[in-house]
């Protein structure tokens, strides 16, 4: 995988699988641009490890779920890079509760970031690459809750679910333009924000029960992220990419006595 003279923005990437998404395009060359919204100390952090491997990194602060910001944090990095040629869509939010029950300011800020959100910044970073004129890779982080209706999670269900049709729109639309534009669907990776539903002893016991008996790490989503953003990926647009130690798979019919 070789990003060098590369520029990507991607957003949410002060901690988890932004930071890892973050950190592997930096260890291949790319110049980085770090989203954050509420996490900054964390952000120049990101920055600091991101020069450590000899490239450019600036922080840009914003809600994602502002158009008119994201559209500013697109040109900022253009103009700080002299280009955008990689877009990362990682920035999200949710609650878990039951439809019944839920909140819905959290239910609509869960769509807001997740949906809209991933939106406004792929069409930003697309109009900024067609203007440029030299193509571009646009990754957009999902999950298998888009095809797995999870309960608790349905706002975010459904926007996984709207952005993985997005993005497979997205990836016709921009083909002309040399633009591709793909999807990954991370499973359980033990990143801060899984802290805000579970605990650290939760976390250990679910992921022993996986097929991999253990929790992802955000750099192996963000080694994905590198190589599909990669020349390497030349002929990949459309796809969905599954980085999940087999949890999407029907791993509970797999126990001998037959229980789940």
């Amino acid at each position: 995988m070789d990003l060098k003279g590369r520029n990507a923005l991607v957003t949410g990437s002060s901690r988890g699988i932004g930071k890892g998404c973050a950190i592997e395009m930096a260890r291949a060359g790319a110049n980085v641009a770090i989203n954050y919204f509420s996490h900054a100390g964390e952000a120049e952090s990101v920055a600091e490890e991101a020069h450590g491997f000899g490239v450019k990194a600036i922080i840009l602060q914003g809600d994602v779920s502002s158009r008119e910001r994201v559209e500013a944090m697109v040109a900022e990095t253009a103009a700080a890079f002299g280009s955008l040629d990689l877009f990362v869509s990682n920035a999200v939010y949710s609650d878990r509760q039951l439809m019944l029950e839920a909140d819905l300011e959290g239910f609509k800020r869960t769509i807001d970031v997740g949906m809209w959100g991933a939106f406004y910044g792929m069409r930003a970073a697309a109009m900024q690459m067609v203007k440029q004129g030299n193509g571009g890779s646009i990754v957009i982080i999902s999950s298998p809750h888009a095809v797995i209706p999870i309960p608790t999670a349905m706002a975010y269900n459904m926007a996984k679910a709207a952005i993985d049709h997005m993005a497979r729109t997205a990836a016709i639309e921009l083909a002309e333009h040399r633009i591709r534009v793909n999807i990954v669907h991370p499973g359980w990776i033990d990143t801060p924000g899984e802290r805000k539903f579970f605990t650290e002893e939760q976390l250990a016991a679910g992921g022993a029960k996986l097929p991999w008996k253990r929790l992802g790490r955000p750099d192996e989503i963000g080694k994905s992220v590198a190589f599909i953003s990669s020349s390497d990926a030349d002929y990949m647009t459309g796809s969905t990419i599954t980085v999940d130690g087999g949890v999407s798979l029907p791993w509970w019919s797999s126990r001998s006595d037959g229980s789940l």
